[in-house]
């Protein structure tokens, strides 16, 4: 089991339809990558770091995937569609890091 995390970073001036995300961009990902080997997925927004400063990230996505290759197939068959998409919510680009759980 690997996590992706997929995380839109914080600015002034940036865009992001949380709306749109939750109720479209997501399901969309979750249709597509289920029986690729999605098994579920997080959500979360950035609300500050501890000494009050802006978040980082405004919001991260966290999809638990079978492995890194049932991601990068995924990622290989829907990826045109589902990072197309992100124009229709946001104007940043996600950072995306691939990680394991510890052992």
């Amino acid at each position: 089991m690997i996590l992706v995390s997929v995380m839109y970073p914080s600015g002034a001036g940036t865009r992001f339809d949380m709306d749109y995300y939750l109720k479209k961009h997501m399901p969309l990902v979750s249709e597509r990558w289920t029986a690729k080997g999605l098994h579920d997925y997080t959500v979360v927004k950035g609300i500050g770091t501890p000494d009050g400063g802006e978040p980082p990230y405004q919001v991260v996505a966290l999809l638990r995937f079978e492995s890194v290759e049932a991601f990068k197939t995924a990622a290989a068959a829907d990826g045109p569609e589902i990072f197309g998409d992100i124009p229709n919510f946001t104007d940043t680009q996600p950072a995306v890091q691939l990680s394991a759980y510890a052992e």
